[in-house]
This record gives C-alpha cells, structure tokens and sequence, in this order.
C-alpha cells in the first residue's frame, strides 16, 4: 500500500535547515496565523443496516472458541470494552464467511461507491457549498485499498472539478481521522480561499479473519464496526469550530504496537497489550500543544477524541485532569457503534453538533493511532448554541443516516 503526503510550505513555514530551540522546546505545531482559521463544518455520519448486540456477539464467540484456553477471559474483555451494538455492512452471516482477499476488496469498493454519494452530498449541503467549491478531497481508510483512489471515482462521478486536488491517506487507522481534519486545515491555509472535503470510510468487518483465534484478534471482532463520515473544512464563512493550531506526534518506540500483517487472506489486525497504557505519552503532547495557545488543556470547553475503548478515555481523563463527562460524546460513540476507525472522531464531533455548545468556547480535536501516532489540533466553537443546536427529528442532511433496507 502506498500513502499520500502533501506538504504545502506556506502551511509550515521554517527559517533554515535546523530547528532552533525554540521549536525543539514547542514541538512540530506550526506557526499558524493569528485571528478566525479555517472552519470545520457539521460532520455526517452513515450506518449500515446490519448490526450486532454485544449479546450476539458474546454468543457468537462462545459458539466459535467454545474450547479456547483463555474463552473467559476474551468475554470478560469484551464485556469490558462497553460495546453494546455494532453497524456491519453485511449480514453477520456472510461476514463470518471468508471469500478470499479480492472478494472482499471488490465489496468495499463496492459499498464505497454506493453509499459515499449520499454521506458526501449531506456533509457538502451542511457546509451550504457544492461539490463545484471543493478544492481539494482529503480520504481517509485503513480497511480497504484501491488504485486509482476513491477520490478519482469521486471526482468522475459526484462532479468535483478535474482539478480539485486528491489527497488519499491508507496507513494511519484511527489516527486519520484527526489527521484528515489537519490535513484540510493545512491546505485551506494554504490557499486561504478553498474548501476540502473530509471523507472517513471504514469497513472493519472486512478485516474479520475467521482462522485466528489470538485474544487480540478475539477482542477486536468484538469491538470495531463499519461506518462513513464525511464533514467540510471551509477557508472562509460557515460555522463549527475555528481550526486555530495542529500538531503530529509519533511515539517512539512504539512502531510495531498496532499493525497490520498483509497475508494472502488480506488484513490481519495486530495490537500490542501496552496500547491501553500509551496515554501516559500522548497527554503530555496534548498539553503542550494546549499551551501554544496559553490555553489549559484540563480547562477547555469541548474534547473531541478517538474512542479506541474504555481506558483510553479513562486514563486521558485521569492524565489531562478532566472529568469524565469531558469525554461523553466519545464514550456514546463507542457504545453505539463500537470503534469505528477514522470515523471516531467526525461521529463524536456530530454529537457536540446535536448538543450545541456555548459561542467562543475553546476546544481540542484528538485522533490517536498506529505508531502510536496521535494528530491533534484546537478550536474555538462557532457553531449551534446549546438552545440552537439540538437536530429535528428525521434532519437527514445534518443528522446521523443510517441505511434503508
């Protein structure tokens, strides 16, 4: 697989080929302009209409690894993560079935192509723009590949301009999601007057592998679900949160803790037991990248972060010191949906979204990932006030769709 990197100097001015201390001490946030950024418009979220209940699934795997070694403690794991339904993009039973690597990789573009149209309309309709204003297509998955990418079909099919600008990202897993959003606020800098769509798509129950049983394969089919979520970063007007600073941070050390082993049968999903203890490392980057701003990071008005399970929200609440309401909305989303990848973040941002929040707050958006990598950035809330933004019942073009029959 192959992934796409585009650096816009512009974005990330440096003086010289060193950094001074200066940067060494402030980490790699760039210095970014002063006064109103680029705005990240109301995310769209879809769901598919296959779904599983953490009572199924708990069934489900005792009937499958009846006489694993360590079956208690797989349930027990599952129980724990407080998953308590999942959207498939295939009925359980033909997602148990394995039709060999190219099968699947033709049903996730099959599934891409036939639902993106809906999710990127919606999203293009709650940033009050066209696809004709779209400058660049920022698109995000770790679980399916396709070459040319999906923003080629996009621009043949859904009438994005020729020269809107493709910017395909495969290998970053939940971290993409954030690192989607940075990528869109960098090129918006860049070219102060564009837009760039954001697109997540996840179809994790491709990545089922029926032959392994290890407890972290075991645990992750009872965790992730499949999901599309598509939102506008617009250069200037709309409403959301003012994107003011972004920042990138890879754990060292850490290379090999989440991963994919490529094998004839396609994806197979690695996690390291140390993944739930790396928030230790990564809230101290928070912090600092709080603090570019003099802002208190255990002070801010919303947290939009990736929801990989119950501890990692756990222990960044303990970490950064906030309480664990800070993190509702993240908490709702790994519930309802399980861990949805790249899609986590634009999901929990939908929620503030419904909720409203009070105009000018300040806030951190958060996707963490492997590497362990974590993409980060602030804000500041101009979007729905908590009286203005609760959604109407059946708001399709703002509110979670899930998928007709």
């Amino acid at each position: 697989m192959t992934i796409c990197f585009t650096v816009f100097a512009t974005a990330h001015p440096r003086a010289g080929d060193s950094m001074s201390a200066e940067k060494k001490r402030s980490g790699n946030s760039a210095q970014y302009p002063e006064g109103p950024g680029p705005t990240l418009c109301r995310p769209i979220l879809w769901l598919p209409e296959h779904s599983i209940s953490m009572e199924s699934t708990l069934e489900l795997c005792h009937a499958l690894h009846a006489s694993h070694d360590k079956l208690r403690t797989v349930l027990r794991m599952i129980e724990n993560t407080g998953v308590l339904k999942r959207h498939l993009i295939q009925p359980v039973e033909e997602t148990l079935r394995h039709p060999g690597f190219a099968a699947r990789s033709r049903i996730y573009r099959r599934e891409a192509e036939k639902r993106l149209p809906g999710v990127v309309s919606d999203a293009l309709a709650a940033a009050d723009l066209t696809a004709q204003d779209i400058d660049a297509i920022v698109f995000v998955s770790c679980t399916g590949f396709t070459m040319p990418p999906m923003t080629t079909w996009m621009i043949n099919e859904l009438d994005f301009r020729s020269d809107c600008r493709q910017i395909p990202i495969a290998q970053l897993g939940c971290a993409a999601g954030g690192a989607a959003i940075n990528r869109a606020h960098d090129f918006c800098l860049a070219y102060p007057a564009a837009n760039a769509l954001v697109v997540a798509c996840e179809f994790c129950s491709l990545c089922y592998q029926p032959s392994e049983s290890d407890v972290g394969t075991l645990l992750s089919n009872g965790l992730f679900g499949d999901a599309i979520a598509a939102a506008v970063v617009r250069g200037s007007g709309g409403s959301g949160i003012a994107l003011d600073h972004n920042a990138s941070h890879v754990v060292p050390g850490t290379e090999n803790w989440i991963s994919y082993e490529v094998k004839e049968t396609g994806f197979h999903f690695r996690l390291d037991r140390r993944v739930p203890g790396t928030m230790s490392m990564i809230a101290p980057q928070l912090r600092q990248l709080a603090q570019t701003r003099s802002w208190d990071v255990s002070d801010l008005g919303f947290y939009v972060v990736h929801a990989g399970g119950p501890r990692i929200l756990d222990d960044l609440s303990r970490h950064l010191g906030v309480p664990a309401d800070a993190f509702r909305h993240s908490r709702s989303v790994l519930a309802e949906y399980g861990n949805i990848a790249s899609a986590v973040v634009l999901a929990a941002l939908s929620r503030h979204f419904e909720e409203g929040l009070p105009a000018g707050v300040r806030g951190m958006v958060a996707g963490f990932g492997p590497g362990i990598t974590s993409e980060m950035s602030l804000g500041t809330w101009t979007g729905p006030t908590a009286a203005s933004g609760r959604l109407e019942p059946g708001s399709s073009e703002i509110a979670t769709r899930v998928a007709a029959a």
